[in-house]
């Protein structure tokens, strides 16, 4: 286990390079961001030991293929074992996939193997985070003043940001949540139905962005902020699925919200949820999941796109029951908090479910405070002026630190963005000068100070593909160009102000087997022997076993008209003497051989 992480502007878990970049007066942050050390609540613990057991939804996978992978290459590649695309999700380029039952994992595993493949796994099906009630009235919202959230608030509440609650969905009703929520969507059944069918919901909306100062219930961390109830489960239970969580935040992102939060178990290690956190990211916003109940270090990486969060207490201590390890950024208070209930009620709840939303809502201070803060500055903020617990710098019990809501208010408020600097890209793979065929992956190596943003493959100058996370691999399918032809490819890299580079180009070689089977070409219109008279339709068609190029149709030797593959057009013949006339059609495919038919007619 990593003991000892970088400051965050240093931080090696920003991925290929991804480091964030804020300046600010430095007067001022020396003043203001002399950094105590406290620790933060945690989330409660679950009955037994070790991780929760694993459950997924039977007959079903998730799988991205690599950028560029043509649709038909992936059909035949999942009908080889047996499966089929039931959907593609929004957005993000991953298919929920049709599998035989009880063959979800090996399956998962094996394409997650395959050269093509960015990534498969499971569409685990993931239960909200356990939570212990106590005193339904107790009213002390300590976790307010540790974060020092009520001195934030002389400079914002969080006017002007929606925060999206992914959860079991939310009581509309209550007194004190109903004038800040937003319309929503439940993502599972396609409506509007976004009412609460376990409670969760209703209890991590309201730490975020309950209705304050109103001589009414809680007082929340960002109360000016809106709520946005995304419904991601219709199970009593509460448990939602990878697929349906990554729809929810691509929703929210295309619907408004800069701040989305997920306070479920082993959000982090989803591969499907973290396309559509980098989704997210790329329309403005960030997305904070929970780390989760188990008092283990599950194991899992660091999600760069994703901001987790661990629970801490009211003496600052580690929660026993909060996950640690290498997927932690931060902590928050998450015991005893109290907080919305569905009914119209309150309670004190415990766990990273709330520790969660407690972070995202002084996420969304932070961008009220400086709305022209970028996904990683608001990042950078939240850890830089985090509370520093534990081990000095990042540890794996609290990150970076519990967040601290004054003083990342008072360091976005100050802060100078901007970046002039662009990307670093290259082509990893494959080498100048290899020969290839049929579907290639080319891997590139791309980084930026602040973060890239997308980077695009082009083979002679035509775009390929693109990919928006890292690490950036395509397919690109070679199959149908000429044996012994050479192609250019090169890569262009993105950061989110447009800073643009293109890599050093390569250039590889086309194998395989020469083609030396010409196209096949017929004319359909007009009949041979035909009478013409007026403006005729000249049409023809024509196809290859590898790769048509053109289809061109004369009368008597000038070019009338050409497509790719079907021309059709009208010809005038009144022009025309009368007599014997050839009408010919030519096709050509992507290796210069070529076929012609010609027919005669009369006028």
């Amino acid at each position: 286990m990593t003991t000892g992480r970088p400051h965050p502007q240093s931080s090696s878990r920003q991925p290929q390079g991804r480091v964030p970049r804020l300046s600010v007066v430095a007067a001022a942050v020396s003043a203001t961001f002399a950094l105590a050390t406290l620790p933060l609540p945690v989330g409660a613990a679950q009955d037994g030991a070790g991780p929760p057991q694993k459950r997924y939804a039977e007959g079903r996978i998730l799988v991205q293929p690599k950028a560029g992978l043509p649709e038909a290459r992936l059909r035949k590649l999942l009908g080889e074992e047996g499966a089929k695309s039931q959907k593609k999700l929004d957005r993000l380029k991953v298919h929920v996939v049709e599998v035989p039952k009880g063959a979800e994992e090996a399956l998962a595993r094996k394409l997650a193997r395959h050269p093509h493949v960015k990534f498969a796994e499971v569409d685990a099906l993931v239960p909200v985070e356990s939570l212990v009630p106590n005193d339904t009235y107790w009213g002390n919202a300590w976790h307010v003043r540790k974060m020092q959230a009520d001195s934030a608030w002389d400079v914002t509440t969080g006017s002007g940001v929606t925060g999206a609650v992914l959860d079991t969905g939310v009581d509309g009703t209550h007194l004190d949540l109903g004038a800040n929520l937003v319309p929503g969507w439940n993502v599972v059944s396609n409506s509007a139905d976004t009412s609460d069918v376990y409670t969760h919901g209703t209890r991590v909306a309201g730490t975020v962005a309950a209705l304050s100062n109103n001589a009414l219930g809680v007082t929340s961390v960002a109360s000016g902020a809106k709520v946005m109830p995304v419904r991601i489960t219709n199970n009593t239970d509460g448990s939602a699925s990878y697929s349906d969580m990554a729809s929810g935040v691509t929703w929210a992102a295309d619907h408004g919200a800069r701040v989305a939060n997920i306070s479920y178990q082993n959000v982090t290690s989803s591969s499907t949820v973290a396309a559509a956190a980098e989704y997210m990211r790329s329309k403005g916003g960030v997305v904070v999941v929970a780390a989760g109940n188990s008092g283990i270090d599950p194991g899992y990486a660091n999600a760069p796109a994703m901001i987790t969060v661990a629970a801490t207490d009211s003496a600052d201590a580690k929660a026993s029951f909060s996950n640690f390890g290498n997927l932690i950024d931060l902590a928050a208070p998450g015991v005893g908090i109290y907080t919305t209930a569905k009914g119209g009620g309150y309670s004190s709840s415990s766990g990273t479910s709330f520790a969660s939303p407690a972070a995202a809502a002084v996420a969304a201070l932070v961008m009220a405070a400086k709305p022209t803060l970028r996904p990683s500055d608001v990042e950078t903020v939240l850890k830089t002026s985090a509370d520093d617990l534990g081990t000095a710098g990042w540890d794996p019990y609290f990150g970076y630190g519990r967040v601290n809501a004054a003083k990342a208010v008072s360091l976005a408020a100050q802060a100078v963005v901007s970046d002039t600097q662009a990307p670093k890209v290259s082509i990893a793979s494959p080498a100048a000068g290899t020969t290839v065929q049929e579907v290639v992956t080319v891997d590139v190596t791309a980084s930026d100070d602040v973060g890239v943003a997308r980077v695009d493959l082009y083979a002679n100058n035509a775009l390929v593909a693109s990919d928006s996370g890292a690490p950036y691999s395509f397919a690109w399918d070679a199959s149908a160009l000429a044996a012994g032809s050479s192609v250019t490819l090169t890569a262009k890299a993105y950061d989110a102000a447009n800073n643009a580079a293109t890599s050093t180009a390569i250039s590889v070689k086309i194998g395989g087997a020469a083609d030396s089977v010409p196209p096949t070409v017929a004319i359909s219109s007009p009949y041979a022997g035909a009478t013409v008279d007026g403006t005729v339709t000249l049409s023809a068609s024509g196809s290859d076993d590898k790769q048509l190029s053109s289809v061109s149709i004369f009368f008597d030797g000038k070019l009338v008209c050409s497509a790719a593959n079907n021309p059709s057009c009208g010809f005038n013949t009144r022009k025309v003497k009368s007599g014997t006339h050839t009408v010919s059609a030519t096709a050509k495919d992507a290796a210069g051989l070529s076929t012609t038919a010609s027919i005669t007619v009369k006028k």
